[in-house]
């Protein structure tokens, strides 16, 4: 039996051969922020990368909603005719606004992010400065969400110029595409946090996006849902959304604007706490 080695822990650490392997570096424990300054280091991270290619990307995310909205509200809506007392394109147009806050700030939260953290590592490199987890998910969220917010305004915007909407009564939406970008910016960090590879976001996307996109009212009144469906819809945060953009780029009044809201703030705070716990326990594996 061999003698026991009489260094020192401290000798024997320095001993260690240079190839040895360093020890594995954990990310800090604290789940929550710890402070403003921290996640705005991480807003601001992210646009300064995206400022390089901001046309592109914003043309990228502008595409698709446009389509919809001049596409279906021009060809559909000469079938239509009027909806709720307004054109089928400006009926369309709110409902557009807030599928596209939907879209980008999901696409953000899951492709750009898992990027990030899975591929480039980028996450990693963050924490070894005195950041938390949940200062790094924070300012991700908020960038998915101030992306979102670009693509809103931007249609808002156009709809505005072209007569779809009533301008400045449509400003008062932009609360609420905050919020909204928020909540969809959340919901979609947990599936990232889930995701092994970028393939698993088809299933979020066709599973959950698609239906939401489609029985929301974005392209027709709920009313015309049977019973149970439109009960189904209640539970949905674009519905929600939808509700609250739409009478205010109309410039009408909004009912049950504080359950509206209130939803849509459960969710965000929801799916954010859900989000840093997962993903807390996904990096510390």
């Amino acid at each position: 039996m061999s003698e026991q080695d009489p260094r020192t822990p401290e000798a024997t650490a320095t001993a260690r051969p240079a190839s040895a392997a360093p020890p594995r570096q954990h990310y800090p424990q604290p789940l929550l922020p710890r402070n403003a300054r921290n996640w705005m280091m991480v807003w601001y991270r992210n646009y300064m990368v995206w400022k390089k290619l901001a046309i592109p990307s914003m043309i990228g995310n502008l595409a698709d909603p446009m389509i919809y909205l001049f596409g279906l509200g021009l060809g559909l809506g000469l079938l239509v005719g009027q909806v709720h007392g307004v054109s089928y394109i400006a009926f369309l147009a709110a409902g557009t606004t807030a599928s596209s806050v939907m879209m980008s700030a999901s696409f953000e939260s899951m492709y750009s992010a898992f990027s990030r953290m899975h591929v480039q590592r980028t996450w990693e490199a963050i924490m070894h400065a005195p950041l938390t987890l949940g200062d790094v998910v924070l300012g991700e969220i908020l960038w998915a969400a101030s992306k979102a917010v670009l693509s809103g305004v931007a249609i808002m915007l156009v709809a505005s110029a072209l007569g779809y909407a009533q301008f400045p009564s449509a400003l008062a939406a932009l609360p609420v595409i905050v919020l909204a970008g928020i909540a969809f910016a959340s919901l979609a960090m947990i599936v990232t946090a889930l995701a092994p590879s970028y393939d698993f976001f088809m299933f979020y996307q066709t599973l959950v996006m698609t239906p939401m996109l489609l029985l929301s009212g974005v392209f027709f009144p709920l009313e015309q849902l049977p019973e149970g469906a439109r009960a189904a819809t209640s539970v949905l945060p674009l519905a929600h959304a939808v509700a609250l953009i739409r009478p205010l780029m109309l410039g009408r009044p909004v009912e049950n604007a504080p359950l509206h809201l209130a939803v849509l703030a459960a969710y965000a705070i929801a799916a954010l706490v859900i989000a840093l716990v997962l993903l807390r326990r996904r990096l510390l594996r």
